[in-house]
């Protein structure tokens, strides 16, 4: 029988990376899936990693080819577009699809949260989940492609993805497939998202490049041009962030742990001060006891029917 989600995977030398999704798939509470790795010639172990798991590998491209060809392959009622660096908290398969099935949505996405400690990166997520949950009732929706999950029959309705764009193949798509059915952010489901891309282009870099990608299809139209804006699929190691914003980024960081390390420290130190206060409430309540127990007056025994208190009861 046909499964109701195929997971569709695009991937290029994702050997360090992949294996940590596919071990949050394996982990889910929830079996009707399969899972599809679009491999674009790899030349390390990424297909060795995704048949170890149980993944069919299909041969994949760009982006947008390997999502069009794994989706050709899959047979699942739903299909779930991640990238190979994310990683799916448990219950992520079955909060999603029930969701789906239960409103009836047909295009989602979901929250994301970074695989950081950095409170930049958490800031800069959590604006991207407001711009999320405000861009689905617009009519110019967004979804990254690394949370694309959407019915069979409305990606089929569409044609798929673009194979023609370099650049925002993911939000051209959710774009054409919001004209028939809206796009939704769930409320039951998120995904942590690797940060790698930050450390390549720099937080600076890599969201001035996004705002730059925006204003070009805004104006201009469709991204098909490789120098409009470069874009390099699976290359990781080589930073390319200008020196000044590298800078920025640094401080900011160095900034930020100074703050982390200033907030532990003024939570110990309310915590020690919480019990010793404490203690000395418990102590100031046992001394009080004490006292108390020791200079109790003795209770009168009562008195009996016609006896006075200053009568000693002799006659």
């Amino acid at each position: 029988m046909a499964p109701s989600i195929s997971v569709v995977i695009p991937a290029f030398n994702e050997e360090k990376v992949l294996p940590r999704l596919l071990a949050s798939l394996r982990k889910q509470d929830f079996a009707d899936y399969e899972i599809i790795v679009a491999d674009a010639r790899s030349t390390d172990g990424t297909t060795k990693v995704a048949r170890s798991f149980g993944a069919k590998v299909v041969r994949g491209g760009m982006p947008a080819a390997g999502r069009n060809r794994g989706a050709a392959r899959a047979r699942g009622e739903f299909l779930f577009f991640l990238d190979a660096d994310v990683k799916l908290p448990r219950g992520f398969l079955r909060d999603a699809h029930g969701e789906m099935q239960r409103r009836f949505i047909d295009l989602a996405t979901c929250e994301v949260k970074p695989l950081s400690s950095l409170l930049i990166d958490r800031v800069l997520h959590r604006l991207l989940n407001v711009i999320l949950r405000m861009g689905q009732h617009t009519s110019y929706p967004h979804a990254p492609g690394f949370c694309i999950l959407i019915s069979r029959r409305l990606f089929e309705r569409v044609g798929g993805f673009d194979e023609r764009l370099r650049l925002a193949e993911d939000h051209d798509l959710v774009i054409r497939a919001s004209q028939y059915r809206p796009l939704r952010v769930l409320d039951s489901a998120f995904i942590w998202i690797d940060v790698r891309r930050f450390r390549k282009e720099g937080r600076f870099g890599y969201v001035g490049k996004v705002i730059s990608a925006e204003l070009i299809r805004f104006f201009r139209g469709a991204i098909t041009d490789e120098s409009a804006i470069p874009y390099e699929f699976g290359n990781f190691p080589k930073a390319t962030t200008p020196s000044r914003l590298r800078r920025i980024e640094q401080m900011i960081n160095r900034v930020d742990a100074r703050y982390r390390s200033l907030l532990r420290k003024a939570r110990e130190e309310r915590l020690q001060a919480f019990a010793e206060r404490q203690l000395r409430r418990i102590g100031r309540f046992l001394w009080g006891g004490l006292l108390l127990f020791r200079i109790k007056p003795r209770r009168p025994g009562r008195l009996r029917r016609g006896q006075h208190a200053n009568d000693d009861g002799l006659g």
